[in-house]
């Protein structure tokens, strides 16, 4: 059985870090009590620091977080990890990171083994197969786009409406539109802050309290609110 919580952001505004989303990684992760952290994210501040950020709020439900920068062997942590965490952060350089560990398939093998997976943002992008539908800068360069595949949706975090006051770029939904233009055949659910897919029991399934907009091909995005059925995106 496949276990998945894919979140949109760590923080909304004015909360602290990982607020909304405690509940569900609690309930999720259940009688787990260490799960392996992955923090290749991180750009402006180091990997012990990430994973002292994430302790603090994952030791509110007795569980050790265990950072993978601290192996040899990246592999063989994954292969013994009761749970993976992906945190946020820059998802050009987490997925560079991850491809110079060689640690793909191995992620994907677990997870679709079981293990469950916890990522926010860019954890949430390299949940997809590939993390063009990403926000973020390429500051730097991976071997190509393609991640760990355990959904077959693209998923683009902290999906916004809005179009600020003389901004003249292209919106977040024109973004997405060329993407799905040069990809028809993909599905990709803009999830707003505050929200996340849930993976168990073969069931998908929206959390929070704003609908996700999602886009295809030849169609014209469509909201999608809690309690929708999103069985298609496996289609």
């Amino acid at each position: 059985m496949v276990k998945l919580l894919l979140i949109s952001n760590s923080t909304n505004a004015g909360e602290a870090y990982l607020e909304h989303p405690k509940e569900e990684i609690k309930n999720f992760l259940g009688n787990i009590k260490k799960v392996l952290f992955i923090p290749w994210a991180a750009v402006t501040f180091s990997y012990d620091e990430y994973e002292q950020k994430v302790q603090k709020r994952f030791s509110e439900f007795g569980i050790e977080v265990d950072s993978i920068h601290h192996y040899r062997n990246a592999k063989a942590a994954v292969l013994e990890a009761q749970a993976i965490v992906v945190g946020g952060g820059n998802t050009f350089k987490l997925l560079k990171t991850i491809q110079q560990h060689d640690i793909i398939e191995t992620v994907r093998n677990k997870v679709l083994s079981g293990t469950p997976y916890v990522g926010w943002s860019a954890g949430a992008n390299v949940a997809s197969p590939t993390i063009c539908t990403t926000n973020d800068m390429p500051i730097t360069e991976p071997d190509n786009f393609s991640a760990f595949n355990l959904v077959r949706f693209q998923i683009n975090p902290h999906y916004l409406d809005a179009n600020p006051d003389g901004h003249a770029g292209e919106t977040r939904e024109e973004r997405i539109m060329e993407f799905i233009e040069m990809d028809p055949y993909s599905y990709v659910v803009g999830l707003r802050e505050g929200t996340m897919l849930l993976l168990e029991n073969v069931t998908l399934t929206l959390k929070g309290s704003r609908p996700a907009r999602i886009f295809k091909n030849g169609m014209a995005p469509k909201e999608y609110k809690q309690g929708d059925d999103l069985d298609f995106l496996f289609e």
